[in-house]
């Protein structure tokens, strides 16, 4: 499109303020900046806006307009709402570098101008893929004109007319267009985004190359896997380590038969999404930190005060204008892969974040209440509560372990199916940061009991602990005796003749919640060896280690000894 069309179109409200003679100029793009040397993001025919924010004395016109005459730009137009009249020395500039300049009238947003000017470029050149790809790259790294992925996918729409959503990896709706085509909805089922998500998970933690095409009722869905630009695949060892926290683009159209160019295209929209996954990831920074440090301060048995102080520090970036200090819970989760290695506390910290948002929140940012820290194959999420919502002990409010994972059980379960778990534990809430050290060790209780039930997909709660932690310390003395003897001497007994380590044996595979592989390498056995040890346990004391009411028998035991 020309300049002169910009100028005859009365809603953008621009004033030409010099460069008559240039008004035939082609616009192939257009970006806002408010930097004082955008050249990096220019690639000739833009359209720049800018609010003068750059601007600091007379003295920074000159250069700045030379820079954009250099990237070859076609005008430059400046908003009045920052300084009104537009400077002296601006004009002077743009005049001497024969760069066409306009006015932008306070009353109209930059976004406005932004698509208009996408759109009727768009419409020109809809043939060209290489040029909708400039577009959507321009407009995600140029900052107040973006508008994260929503903008994008409105392109996608308008340029290629493909409907298309950005899901997280539970299938909580991240992005997805702004309208739809007639008689169509822009929405998609919570059933249809669960099982997308769950074919997401599946192909992608068995390595398989996308796009995944998915056949739902009348149409296909292909889904291209969104990965983090701060992470390589070389990076991991495992493709499963990074598989539970990568967004996934769902495409209503079979790409199967998609010629290799539109395939290049989207995967150059789902690096330009991954784009705002990043900025996502680095505004949960401070919030992680936050975590980390009161958890270090926990497990290190640091004074109450001490930790209290950290809690005050976290409470306002967490609940921000709450006026007095609230209680706190804390989850515990785990992601264990079957027969995997390395340290998993990474992924089971990015997949807490996800689960502890409200199902029905949208966006890519809604969990700006939630601190995760992790600590080897653990990930411990610090959960503040308004003491409003915790005058009952947190018994019917807060974090309940049911309803935390009904939303996301059925794409874990079916994406983890065969290969993986996840299991989480929530403690009751608490009012002080004495009473952190316990909730933190009732929620890794409740997730020892979680683990210890079938399922790929397991959490318990606070109350499920009542009849038997809690009260450990209201049992008799003699109770407690006769209990652990009745119990673990037989193995006391056998050990001493026989040097079997059978108590050690037993405490390890408790503490990896029975998993064969994973207490096989931590005790640097053959998985032979400890099938052995264990049925020698359950011979010696008449138990069955595959059944929960015995593996909480032994965990008491063992607690109470």
């Amino acid at each position: 499109m020309r300049l002169r069309a910009l100028l005859d179109t009365d809603a953008l409200g621009l004033r030409l303020l010099g460069g008559e003679d240039e008004l035939d100029r082609t616009v192939r793009g257009v970006m806002t900046t408010d930097l004082r040397d955008p050249s990096r993001y220019l690639s000739g025919g833009e359209l720049v806006l800018t609010g003068l924010a750059w601007r600091r004395d007379a003295a920074d016109s000159e250069p700045f307009v030379r820079i954009l005459v250099q990237a070859g730009v076609a005008a430059l137009a400046a908003g009045e709402a920052e300084l009104g009249d537009i400077p002296e020395d601006l004009l002077e500039a743009c005049a001497k570098h024969r760069l066409p300049l306009f006015a932008v009238h306070e009353s109209v947003a930059f976004a406005t101008i932004t698509e208009h000017v996408v759109r009727q470029v768009s419409g020109e050149r809809a043939g060209d893929l290489a040029a909708v790809v400039d577009r959507h790259r321009r407009m995600m790294t140029s900052g107040p004109a973006g508008g994260g992925p929503d903008v994008v996918l409105d392109l996608l729409g308008s340029d290629l007319d493909l409907r298309a959503w950005v899901l997280s990896p539970t299938g909580r709706l991240i992005a997805g267009p702004k309208a739809a085509g007639p008689g169509q909805s822009a929405e998609l089922p919570a059933e249809l985004c669960a099982r997308l998500a769950a074919e997401h998970l599946s192909a992608a933690r068995t390595g398989r190359r996308g796009p995944h095409r998915v056949p739902a009722g009348s149409s296909t869905y292909s889904l291209f896997p969104i990965r983090s630009t701060a992470r390589t695949p070389q990076a991991s060892r495992d493709v499963r380590e990074n598989v539970l926290a990568d967004w996934v683009l769902v495409v209503e159209a079979d790409a199967g038969d998609w010629a290799e160019e539109r395939l290049d295209l989207l995967h150059g929209v789902t690096q330009l999404i991954a784009v705002e996954r990043d900025r996502r990831d680095a505004a949960r920074t401070v919030r992680r930190r936050l975590a980390q440090e009161v958890l270090e301060l926990v497990q290190t048995g640091a004074a109450p005060a001490e930790i209290a102080a950290r809690l005050r520090v976290a409470a306002p970036v967490l609940l921000p204008g709450l006026g007095a200090a609230p209680h706190w819970q804390v989850v515990v989760a785990r992601v264990e892969w079957d027969g995997g290695e390395g340290e998993t506390g990474p992924a089971a910290q990015s997949l807490l974040e996800e689960i502890l948002v409200d199902p029905q929140a949208t966006g890519p940012e809604p969990s700006d209440r939630i601190a995760v820290a992790h600590a080897g194959d653990e990930a411990i999420a610090l959960v503040p509560l308004p003491a409003v919502s915790a005058e009952h002990d947190g018994s019917e409010s807060g974090v309940l372990a049911d309803a935390l994972l009904a939303a996301v059980r059925e794409p874990l379960s079916a994406g983890l199916d065969g290969d993986g778990r996840v299991t989480l534990g929530v403690s009751a809430a608490v009012h002080s940061a004495e009473g952190l050290r316990g909730a933190l060790e009732e929620a890794r209780h409740a997730r020892r009991v979680a683990a210890a039930r079938p399922g790929r997909v397991c959490a318990a709660g606070h109350q499920e602990l009542a009849s038997h932690v809690l009260l450990l310390p209201f049992v008799p003395d003699d109770v407690r005796r006769a209990f652990t003897a009745r119990l673990l001497d037989p193995l006391r007994d056998y050990d001493r003749r026989h040097r079997a380590e059978l108590i050690p044996t037993l405490e390890a595979f408790l503490e990896c919640d029975g998993s064969w592989t994973r207490c096989a390498s931590r005790l640097h056995l053959h998985v032979n060896t400890l099938r052995y040890r264990v049925g020698r346990i359950e011979q010696l004391t008449g138990r069955d280690l595959s059944r929960l009411e015995d593996k909480l028998d032994f965990f008491l035991a063992l607690r109470m000894s």
